[in-house]
């Protein structure tokens, strides 16, 4: 599982997606969102600006990250 810092929360899915290099773009973020093919604490998130704060797990294509909140 990988960590990511984040200094402002909460963040909208799509863009932790898209910031870690998990997709190409942020349009291919809500795609995959909206295909259901992302996880936000073990459920099926299709929300793309779900909000996501410190101590949330997303994962996607095999991998974990959990967000970590640093001021």
């Amino acid at each position: 599982m990988r960590e990511v810092k984040v200094t402002k929360v909460p963040i909208e899915l799509f863009k932790i997606l898209k910031f870690e290099g998990a997709v190409g773009s942020g349009g291919e973020a809500k795609s995959v969102i909206e295909r259901g093919l992302v996880l936000v604490n073990g459920s099926i998130e299709t929300q793309k600006r779900k909000k996501i704060i410190a101590g949330d797990i997303i994962e996607f294509d095999n991998e974990k990250l959990k967000i970590i909140f640093e001021a």
